[in-house]
């Protein structure tokens, strides 16, 4: 387990954790989709204008590709299912994210993964269950599809973006590509669902700015500095910390109640994402396909 690596990485999904207060107590309600495309789009400028790079060949529809499934319909489809679905249950929904990576990872990197990494993403999903989700939770069809799709949407994106690697640019300079595509998917959406706000406030500014150069640039190049150098299916097991820091967060500085219940399934998603995180490196499949298509890729967990 390499713990630097896996602590820098762990700031990602708990920077994500705290948008839930940040959105409810700096931005304009119901603008969920005008928030997606100022957490992406500024971000993605601003890390291109200090890059000064531009996609070339198959970069261009790639960035496209990941900046749409890791950003764009992530943040929609999350968007959609947060209004549609009652507290909590779109988290739970994020949180079977561990295994769709896992399965995708079998599938398109041909990759073993290691069973310890599965038996904790299913209890890390657990945990969250009864971390966030109340009593009186009521379901909704289109919230629950939008959930679990925006899920497979971030899932896929993770794992081609471990499959393609990067193209010999920086960092920065790849995760701006992807926030730039992303923000730019966002716009259409925007402007047809929502309309441009009546104006801005200085606290909403402030909570973009936030969400911008926090919530965004730095905690997405931290993620996909991380996916370099972890499994992608334990580096999907840290996300479970977001809806967890989300709920300390509540309790801490919006005054909102923790039940025994609730704090017992913290214990247990947080217990899983460290054990999980504890899982050997796997032999990849001696197969020379797979030598082929992997060469350069980091052994799954």
């Amino acid at each position: 387990m390499n713990s630097p690596v896996l602590l820098l990485t762990a700031l990602t999904p708990a920077v994500w954790g705290t948008t839930y207060a940040v959105t409810t107590e700096f931005l304009p309600p119901d603008r969920p989709l005008l928030a997606g495309v100022l957490r992406a789009l500024p971000a993605g400028l601003l890390l291109l204008a200090f890059t000064r790079r531009l996609p070339h060949g198959s970069w261009w529809w790639r960035s496209a590709v990941l900046g749409t499934l890791n950003i764009g319909l992530f943040f929609a489809l999350l968007f959609l299912a947060a209004y549609r679905l009652p507290g909590g249950m779109a988290a739970v929904l994020g949180a079977a994210q561990p295994l769709v990576v896992a399965g995708l990872t079998v599938l398109l990197l041909t990759e073993r993964v290691a069973l310890r990494t599965v038996v904790a993403a299913v209890a890390g999903a657990g945990g969250v269950t009864l971390a966030v989700l109340t009593a009186a939770a009521r379901l909704d069809a289109v919230g629950l599809a939008a959930g679990l799709a925006g899920t497979a949407s971030m899932a896929l994106g993770l794992v081609l973006t471990k499959r393609w690697g990067r193209p010999g640019v920086p960092l920065l300079t790849a995760t701006g590509w992807q926030l730039t595509a992303g923000g730019l998917v966002l716009i259409p959406m925007m402007l047809a669902v929502e309309g441009l706000p009546p104006r801005l406030t200085p606290t909403n500014l402030a909570g973009y700015a936030y969400l911008t150069l926090i919530g965004t640039a730095l905690a997405y190049s931290l993620w996909f500095w991380g996916l370099e150098r972890l499994p992608a299916a334990r580096l999907a097991l840290l996300g479970l910390l977001s809806p967890l820091v989300a709920t300390v967060v509540g309790w801490a500085a919006l005054g909102q109640s923790l039940t025994p219940l609730q704090v017992a399934g913290m214990v247990v998603a947080f217990a899983a994402v460290v054990w999980g995180q504890r899982a050997g490196t796997p032999r990849p499949t001696p197969s020379p396909v797979v030598t082929r298509r992997v060469e350069n890729v980091v052994p799954a967990a």
